[in-house]
This record gives C-alpha cells, structure tokens and sequence, in this order.
C-alpha cells in the first residue's frame, strides 16, 4: 500500500472497455503514486502490455497479457489487493 502521504485526487480518465482486456479493480489505489506503481509493476513483469489506471475509479485495465493470475499476482507483490471488475 502506499506510503507517499500526498494522496491528492487526480483527473479522472476514462479507461476504455476492451472486450480483449484484463480488467481489475484496486480499492486501495488512493493516489497518483498508487497509480504508477501499479503500472510500473505490471508493465516491468510483463514488457509490451498496455497499463491504464483510473484513480477515479480505482480500476486498471491491462491489454496484451493473457495470464489474469500473474497480474494479479504483480499488483499484490507491489502491495495492493486486486480483485476482478
């Protein structure tokens, strides 16, 4: 979970529906940090995917990766608690 304390609210942005993509909700993602963590740690563990994160929403949508398990198990290795959207 983060540790940053600046937890200011970030622009929302839309993450777009992808019949294709792996869709995960993160109720602990509570900043802009939380975000590119989140990102980042899915983005080094599988090079080529597409992240988006919606702070808003608390969502993150992952196109190119095929394994649900292994982001799950990305995002829970850099602290947060995915769940299925």
């Amino acid at each position: 979970m983060c540790g940053c304390s600046t937890h200011q609210s970030q622009t929302s942005k839309a993450v777009d529906h992808d019949p294709s993509a792996l869709a995960l909700k993160v109720e602990d993602m509570a900043c802009g940090h939380c975000a590119s963590a989140i990102t980042k740690a899915i983005e080094v563990g599988l090079p080529g995917v597409k992240v988006e994160a919606d702070l808003a929403s608390k969502s993150v949508l992952v196109r190119g990766a095929a394994d649900l398990s292994k982001v799950k198990a990305l995002v829970t290795e850099a602290g947060y608690t995915p769940s299925v959207a």
